[in-house]
């Protein structure tokens, strides 16, 4: 064997040994009979030749590529996206939800009006919420929350984790998210403390609110709030998700009139008006409700995860 071939082949045998075997380079000169410093320059010889080549994925970057076009596509004022380690709705919730508790605590400021919605993914941000040293911030409830089942929709559990982060007593609504009839709206409406509360929500600057799916598994589905026809009105109306209680299609639509009639809390077209509208959300399960919020210009900031990121962008 010529002295090059002799010396390649032996470059890519410890190239092998020490990044495929994991030898160490000690043991790489002991099983060859070379010095560990000839060891080290057969290495560096791998890389000059092209032997092995060294790729960094780094998620950050990737991110922030991710952030730039999802930002421009749909005209947000920001888009954190968070790098989680499995695609699993639990994991997916716990990571966004550092994220979002973490930007929203930056954010407030003394004298700002606080509205949210609730739900498991909501839930996850409240909690992490630590205190803030801030006066006359407002927390109010955009929409109903209690449950005809046993479902929690942690309603009250978020409202009293920002009430206490930011040192306020919470303006609830309590009352369901949807009603059997109309009738039911417009009364619970004229009610002098449900209106004051409502009004409040309209004037409120930061919104915190996050994308339901409409499938069975979803908080406000499993509250019993519908009927079977009503499910399969959304579903004919081709429902991909829910903002404050109310279904849209995947061009941010209301789906259904009557249903949306039904419904207690915040107007879509009034929520469309508060400054800084954050969206939280992340998970297989809600990438179709998400592009619909996003299409219809319900939300200015979006915190997702890489995965839901990406399929933002391929769809």
């Amino acid at each position: 064997m010529e002295r090059n071939e002799f010396k390649s082949s032996r470059t890519v045998k410890v190239a092998k040994m020490y990044y495929q075997l994991e030898y160490s380079q000690q043991a790489i000169a002991k099983e060859l009979g070379i010095s560990r410093p000839s060891v080290s320059r057969l290495l560096q010889e791998a890389k000059k030749q092209g032997i092995v080549q060294i790729q960094i994925n780094d998620p950050t970057e990737d991110g922030q590529k991710l952030t730039e076009v999802i930002k421009e596509k749909y005209n947000l004022k920001d888009c954190i996206i968070v790098h989680v380690p499995v695609y699993h709705d639990s994991v997916v919730k716990e990571y966004i939800g550092e994220k979002a508790a973490n930007y929203v605590r930056d954010m407030v400021k003394s004298g700002d009006v606080i509205g949210t919605t609730w739900g498991t993914t909501l839930f996850e941000v409240a909690r992490r919420i630590k205190p803030k040293d801030v006066f006359d911030v407002k927390v109010v409830q955009l929409n109903g929350g209690v449950s005809h089942s046993q479902s929690n929709t942690y309603a009250s559990d978020i409202l009293n984790y920002l009430g206490k982060a930011f040192a306020t007593s919470p303006h609830f609504l309590p009352l369901p998210a949807v009603v059997d009839s109309l009738y039911v709206t417009q009364a619970i409406a004229r009610d002098r403390h449900i209106s004051k509360v409502l009004e409040l929500g309209k004037q409120a600057n930061i919104a915190l609110f996050t994308v339901g799916d409409p499938n069975e598994g979803s908080t406000l589905v499993k509250a019993d709030y519908f009927t079977k026809e009503d499910l399969e009105v959304l579903k004919e109306k081709n429902a991909v998700g829910d903002i404050c209680s109310r279904f849209i299609d995947r061009k941010g639509n209301l789906c259904n009139e009557a249903i949306n009639a039904r419904t207690i809390g915040i107007e879509l077209e009034n929520l469309r008006k508060i400054e800084s509208t954050i969206l939280v959300a992340g998970g297989i399960k809600k990438v179709s409700g998400i592009i619909g919020a996003l299409e219809g210009n319900y939300a200015n900031v979006l915190i997702t995860d890489q995965f839901t990121a990406k399929s933002l962008i391929e769809t």
